[in-house]
């Protein structure tokens, strides 16, 4: 073994596979004496003094977005370095990549949350630089700044600008002082029930418990009369502790029927942000982001615009770096209060990427290495409607509780307008110590109409056999009279749960699935040979069997 493959876990590697996964697309920066070729700007190119050129970027996470960000990685010339625990041995996004370092067992905690291990990986593998992806340690600003003790560039914000806005109250208390509108609720942790009792009375009912420390839907509850806060407020803490480590937790106002549109920023290695456009991200359950669309429904151009400038404010209050993401509610009147910032990429990145024709990933890695923004405000041109769709291993008809099983046969769709990003491949197994995501499917064209549409074609096309999924559900939102309309708020889903359903067994759906997909791919193939029909490519998809349940 050389001493190049010496630096990772043996890994068996296929030559076809690196063919498989590497996108053909131009090589973008190539190393000089000097420094860095940077992309050429007005017909000319620079060699621009004290960038960094990466060799080799270990990817701190796995499915999907580990995937992703190896493409980019390759794309640009650079070598992706996989890691993974006991559960992910033979996972998608370690076959992706030139290399693999195995972290330790299954629980995240045991392998993918132990910082030294991933350090261990990234010294013992040679890598230049980190991408953490999302969640997992993609937020801990003590990870940044040990990736940064330990020589190795960390791809995202200053620690500093993800301590301030990693905690929820120090967040508030920057953005209020930055002049960033913020939701009416306290200023710090509220720390027993009797206080929480007394600024809940203060400012009214119906009132939100937040954890301080962390965002996705942990640690928060609605309470909408005052015997219900002191249960509430237990259970708030006591979720905030198992996932953050932290039960500290405050209080917001309830906006009712709120909108959730998020702002896309992008601060450059001066610390100056430019912003890329909102996201309407409305379509939640149990606070999770389910269907994401850009642009919004929501406002008009004139609160697109104040929206990004405020964005930008709070952005340039931390001197933030690279990709993030300043979430807002918006109210009926069109007033936007900001909600949190997250300081890494989003799941929803790619509805922005399809409208503005930008690559975020590669933006963060020029950016990491100290490349200014190829783009300026004035340059970006967002066009079209672009809306994500993703695709989970749960059971809609029981809560949406995780799904996991082995998947035996996965037909994703193709076509025009159509983008997949996913972490698994037929014989995979989704397994029960991570989030249970399968793929997130991304659609495009002119017209939010057409979008639409397409997205219904494109779920339509998909099948997964072997576990439980959304799928009908996801297509039961975009047929939802609320989503075609465009007017629809956080909480829809909920409000159409509530109501009585048509229930089709979850085994009628993956038959009739796979049978639709598999008789659509055998038209396709007889109306290619002599003696062929030529016969309609839409014929026998929407199965009346498995339009209507869940699952």
């Amino acid at each position: 073994m050389s001493k190049q493959k010496a630096t990772a876990d043996a890994k068996p590697k296929a030559k076809s596979t690196k063919s498989a996964i590497a996108a053909k697309a131009p090589v973008t920066p190539a190393a000089s004496k000097n420094g860095v070729v940077a992309p050429k700007v007005n017909g000319t190119t620079k060699v621009m003094k004290g960038v960094k050129t990466f060799k080799r970027v270990l990817i701190a996470n796995r499915g999907e977005i580990a995937v992703r960000v190896a493409r980019t990685l390759r794309d640009m010339d650079i070598m992706p370095i996989a890691v993974y625990s006991d559960a992910d041995r033979g996972a998608l996004h370690v076959r992706a990549c030139e290399f693999a370092m195995h972290l330790g067992p299954a629980p995240a905690r045991e392998s993918y949350l132990d910082i030294d291990k991933v350090l261990a990986a990234a010294k013992k593998a040679k890598a230049d630089a980190i991408h953490p992806g999302y969640g997992f340690l993609s937020e801990n600003a003590g990870f940044a700044q040990a990736v940064a003790d330990a020589g190795i560039t960390f791809i995202g914000p200053p620690p500093a600008a993800m301590r301030t806005m990693g905690s929820k109250t120090g967040a508030r208390e920057a953005m209020k002082k930055a002049g960033v509108p913020v939701v009416p609720g306290s200023d710090g942790a509220i720390p027993t029930e009797e206080a929480a009792r007394k600024f809940a009375d203060s400012i009214g009912y119906p009132v939100m418990l937040k954890a301080s420390a962390g965002g996705g839907g942990k640690g928060m509850r609605a309470v909408y009369k005052a015997e219900d806060l002191a249960s509430a407020y237990r259970a708030a803490r006591s979720e905030a502790k198992s996932a953050f480590g932290d039960d500290s937790v405050y209080i917001e106002k309830v906006i009712v029927r709120p909108r959730h549109v998020e702002i896309q920023i992008f601060g450059g290695p001066d610390g100056k942000c430019v912003w890329l456009g909102e996201r309407e991200c409305s379509m939640q359950r149990r606070h999770q982001k389910v269907i994401e669309e850009t642009p919004s429904m929501a406002i008009d151009e004139t609160i697109r615009r104040k929206m990004g400038e405020v964005a930008c404010r709070a952005g340039d209050a931390v001197n933030y770096v690279g990709a993030g993401t300043c979430e807002f509610l918006v109210d009926a009147s069109g007033a936007f209060y900001f909600l949190e910032m997250n300081t890494r990429l989003q799941v929803e990145h790619p509805v922005t990427e399809l409208c503005c024709g930008l690559d975020l990933v590669e933006a963060q890695v020029k950016t990491a290495q100290g490349m200014p923004l190829a783009f300026t405000q004035d340059s970006i041109r967002r066009s079209g409607h672009a809306i994500e769709a993703r695709i989970y291993a749960e059971d809609a008809d029981r809560n949406f509780m995780p799904a996991p099983g082995h998947i035996s046969e996965l037909v994703l769709p193709h076509g025009p307008g159509v983008r997949v990003d996913c972490g698994v491949s037929s014989n995979s197994e989704v397994t029960r110590f991570y989030d249970p995501m399968i793929a997130k499917v991304t659609v495009w064209a002119e017209d939010r109409e057409r979008a639409r549409r397409r997205l219904q074609r494109a779920l339509s096309e998909t099948a997964v056999k072997g576990v439980i999924t959304n799928g009908a559900f996801l297509r039961r939102l975009l047929d939802h009279p609320d989503f075609i309309k465009g007017d629809y708020h956080t909480g829809t889903i909920a409000e159409m749960m509530a109501a009585p359903a048509v229930k089709v067994p979850s085994e009628l759906v993956d038959v009739a699935v796979v049978a639709a997909v598999v008789n659509n791919f055998r038209r396709d193939a007889r109306s290619l040979t002599p003696g062929g029909q030529g016969t309609s490519r839409s014929q026998g998809w929407r199965q009346a069997a498995w339009r209507g349940g869940g699952g």
